[in-house]
């Protein structure tokens, strides 16, 4: 008898959305593959899919499939020998006072608030900046798969939220917000070394951040960690810096 943990790819099914506006690089058109049925997506099967150049936004798995355009790529650092550059290590040295806990998926009123400081400062008109409650924890607090939320505290202050879902090889990033009106910090870089350490920790290989895009100065400071392989044209290669 098989168990739920077999569920192979084959069993999903896969459509193309309509074009809509690139978020990323101005004047484009964007579509995405959506695998679907996403109540059978599970971890182990989530971890294959990734693999495959798929993402995941709250409970709705896809990954880019414009016609135009091939600037998305899946990337992932390899955790083992990733080696810091001077720059990231001081950021390690400068927030090594932030206290990180692990939870499971929660709601609370510090989180949110957090969350649209974070919006309104960091990515104003960007269509997140007025999400309300109920936006929110559709977008960060729903998954169907193995997913951890880190509190970063400093002397107790909340100072960074991340979401990070756990695969069979790896450690993908979901999301992170954080305070955005403390000029000096460098908590994203941080927080990028931080799940580096805990898939070392943890045994794992991969850190996946999402996608690179070259040409979107949002995206492609992501090849700033070392080593770092992008999924392109059906393979793993590296990525130069």
């Amino acid at each position: 008898m098989s168990s739920l943990n077999d569920i192979p790819i084959s069993a999903l099914h896969f459509y193309l959305t309509a074009p809509y506006p690139c978020s990323y690089l101005p004047d484009l058109q964007a579509r995405s593959q959506v695998a679907t049925p996403s109540v059978l997506i599970n971890t182990p099967l989530y971890s294959q899919l990734v693999r495959h150049g798929f993402r995941r936004s709250s409970t709705y798995i896809y990954r880019p499939r414009c016609d135009d355009c091939c600037a998305c790529v899946q990337m992932r650092v390899r955790a083992a020998q990733f080696t810091p550059n001077r720059s990231q290590r001081r950021a390690w040295a400068q927030h090594l006072q932030l206290e990180a806990t692990l939870h499971p998926l929660q709601d609370k009123a510090e989180y949110y608030d957090l969350y649209q400081r974070y919006q309104r400062a960091r990515h104003p008109d960007g269509g997140m900046d007025n999400d309300d409650r109920d936006a929110y924890k559709t977008f960060l607090l729903q998954s169907h798969i193995d997913t951890l939320l880190v509190e970063f505290r400093d002397e107790g202050i909340l100072r960074m939220v991340s979401v990070i879902d756990l695969l069979g090889d790896g450690l993908s990033s979901v999301y992170t917000f954080f305070e955005p009106d403390l000029p000096r910090a460098r908590f994203g870089v941080y927080n990028v070394l931080w799940q580096i350490e805990l898939c070392r920790k943890l045994g794992l290989d991969y850190v996946y951040l999402g996608y690179w895009i070259k040409n979107s100065r949002k995206m492609s400071y992501k090849t700033q960690y070392q080593p770092a392989e992008g999924l392109q044209n059906g393979l793993w290669q590296a990525l130069p810096a």
